[in-house]
C-alpha cells in the first residue's frame, strides 16, 4: 500500500494525471450529454459503454511508465534493493494506476445524480455497470503492468499495452468462424463479450471470474518478468 500510495502521489506530481482526467472528463461528459438528449431515457448503458472504450485508450498512458521509466532512469534497481518483494513492487504499481483509474470514475457520479435528479433510473444495471468498469479497467491496467517491464521505453510500452487491449477487444469479432468449439473459445477470450452484460445489469459469474483471472495472470506474468533480470 506504500507503494501504491507513492505512485498515485507521483501522478499527481506531473500534468500527466491532470491531462488525462481533464480528457476523459470532457469527453465522457459530452457522451452522457449527447446519449441523454438523443434517448431522453433516465439510463446509463450507452455511456458507461462509451467509457470503457475510452479506457482503452487512457489505460496505456498511465500504466506505461510504471516500470519502464523505472529501468531506464536505474530506480529500479534501488527499488529492489529495500526491503520488498517483486510481488510487492508489481501489486503497488497495480494498485497505483487503478488508484488513479477509480479517480477519474469518481466525478462521473454525478451522471446517475443527474438522471436521479430529472427521472426515475433504474440503479441495479447502473451499479453493475459500475462493477463492470471496475472489473475491465482492472484488466486493462494488469495488461499495462505486464507491458511495462518489457522495455525501457515508455512509449514501446504504452504500445504493447495498448496493441494487446486492442487484440482482446476486437477478438471477439472473429467469433463467428470457424467450429464451434473455435467459435467458444475466441468468444471467452473477448474483453467486449465479458463487459456486455454489466450495463445491462446482468452481472454473471463466469464474467467476473474471467476478469479476475486475467488480472491474476497478467500480474504474475509480470512478477516472473521482474524477477527474470536477476538471471541477465
Amino acid at each position: 500500500m506504500t507503494l501504491a500510495w507513492r505512485e498515485l502521489r507521483l501522478y499527481f506530481s506531473s500534468w500527466m494525471a491532470y491531462a488525462v482526467a481533464a480528457g476523459f472528463l470532457a469527453i465522457s461528459g459530452l457522451i452522457f450529454w449527447i446519449i441523454l438528449s438523443d434517448t431522453q431515457e433516465a439510463q446509463l448503458r450507452w455511456t458507461i459503454e462509451n467509457i470503457v472504450v475510452i479506457f482503452l485508450f487512457i489505460t496505456p498512458l498511465i500504466t506505461m511508465r510504471l516500470l519502464a521509466e523505472e529501468k531506464r532512469s536505474g530506480t529500479l534497481e534501488l527499488l529492489m534493493t529495500s526491503p520488498v518483494t517483486d510481488a510487492q513492487v508489481v501489486l503497488g504499481k497495480f494498485l497505483g494506476a487503478l488508484g488513479l483509474l477509480v479517480v477519474l470514475l469518481v466525478p462521473t457520479l454525478v451522471f446517475p445524480g443527474v438522471l436521479a435528479r430529472y427521472g426515475d433510473p433504474d440503479w441495479g444495471p447502473i451499479l453493475s455497470g459500475y462493477l463492470g468498469l471496475f472489473l475491465a479497467g482492472a484488466c486493462f491496467v494488469a495488461v499495462g503492468v505486464l507491458a511495462s517491464p518489457v522495455t525501457e521505453s515508455q512509449v514501446v510500452a504504452g504500445f504493447l499495452a495498448f496493441g494487446t487491449l486492442l487484440g482482446l477487444w476486437i477478438v471477439g469479432w472473429a467469433a463467428g468462424a470457424g467450429s464451434a468449439g473455435a467459435k467458444e473459445a475466441i468468444a471467452y477470450v473477448s474483453v467486449l463479450r465479458h463487459f456486455a452484460d454489466f450495463p445491462k445489469g446482468l452481472i454473471q459469474t463466469k464474467d467476473v471470474v474471467y476478469y479476475l483471472t486475467f488480472v491474476a495472470f497478467c500480474l504474475f506474468a509480470a512478477m516472473r518478468s521482474l524477477e527474470s533480470r536477476k538471471w541477465r
